[in-house]
């Protein structure tokens, strides 16, 4: 049996632009687009998961993106928004985690727990009381693993696009506490 290489987590450079945007397009694609492709899918991608939507985020002062590499190789991602509120989300300081994302390959090895814990830690060490996001109803592995982390579901909010509305959960996690941690 082959011992599997081990995953590094770090924060994202500049240079990791062109890989986030195709681990994103991915993994987005993987768990949206069960049903294949249409136009309004395809704009949706490249408007946010480009290589040229990761560059500006990365020098942006206000996001903070961390990734997971094996062996040379991104397998996964997490973005944190700093001072994002909602409506749902009542912390006098919130943050909001815009994306965590695993390639299939590498889930149910720890790398969404582990880039989720280094988000929080993140998002506290910014300020941030808590730490909140939306996962789409259609994805039960995170209605699943949110929970299971501490996350509690406040209510609900549709995500837009392409004349389409997408039932989502909003999840809060109070993490002040976490930035010593």
């Amino acid at each position: 049996m082959t011992t599997p290489e081990p995953i590094a987590f770090r924060p994202a450079v500049a240079a990791d632009a062109l890989c986030l945007g195709v681990l994103s397009t991915q993994v987005f694609l993987d768990t949206y687009a069960p049903n294949g492709i249409g136009p309004s899918l395809a704009r949706e991608v490249l408007e946010q998961h480009s290589v040229g939507v990761y560059e500006a985020a990365l020098a942006d002062p206000g996001l903070t993106i961390l990734v997971a590499e094996c062996a040379g190789h991104l397998v996964g991602l997490s973005q944190v928004i700093a001072g994002a509120t909602h409506a749902l989300v009542t912390a006098p300081e919130a943050s909001e985690l815009r994306r965590l994302y695993v390639h299939e390959r590498f889930t149910g090895r720890g790398v969404g727990r582990e880039l989720l814990r280094h988000a929080e830690k993140a998002a506290a060490a910014r300020g941030a009381d808590t730490l909140w996001l939306t996962a789409w109803e259609g994805n039960a592995r995170a209605l699943q693993f949110y929970p299971r982390c501490g996350y509690e579901d406040v209510g609900g909010t549709i995500y837009s696009f392409g004349g389409d509305d997408f039932p989502n959960r909003v999840f809060a996690k109070r993490v002040r506490h976490v930035a010593s941690a």
